[in-house]
């Protein structure tokens, strides 16, 4: 078990394969700011309602310059299927190995039905420009996501 991420720590580098025949990294980010959003499974109800909540808050978030990469354990195919049936332009990265999702500490157990599993929590990192976590969010409420990345996103 890792240490958790606190706010103030270094956000931990990564680079995955993307929608779009794209590729993410910290390496590409380094000086801007970016959001890491992890979702749980693509084209699930929560997860469509905060993709579609971070796609619609694109434009105010890309005027602070602000880079949104939403990362799920999913494989690349029904990603792009996510990404294409929402009109998604952010990138959604693949993390099949959860590496990433274990350096955040968002692969995490859970319970359903009272049968313990290993799954994605959805968490948000706000990383500044000086690849820091500004802000962290955990168990993050699907509706209200964007609108909270917004208001910290100004306050960079």
């Amino acid at each position: 078990m890792m240490a958790e991420l606190v706010e103030g720590a270094k956000a931990p580098a990564f680079k995955l394969a993307a929608s779009g025949g794209r590729e993410v990294s910290s390496a590409a980010l380094k000086g801007k700011p970016y959001l890491l959003y992890f979702y749980p499974k693509a084209d699930t109800p929560g997860c469509t309602t905060q993709a579609c909540g971070v796609q619609e808050a694109l434009p105010q978030l890309g005027k602070l310059g602000l880079t949104v990469i939403g990362v799920s354990p999913d494989a690349l195919p029904p990603i792009e299927k996510f990404a294409k049936k929402y009109g998604l332009d952010f990138p959604l990265a693949s993390d099949p190995e959860h590496k990433l999702a274990d350096a955040y500490g968002t692969w995490v157990e859970k319970s359903m039905y009272g049968r313990q599993y290993m799954g994605m929590e959805r968490s948000s990192f706000l990383i500044g420009a000086d690849g820091k976590v500004a802000k962290i969010w955990r168990k993050v409420k699907p509706a209200e996501h964007a609108a909270q990345v917004l208001e910290a996103a100004k306050a960079l």
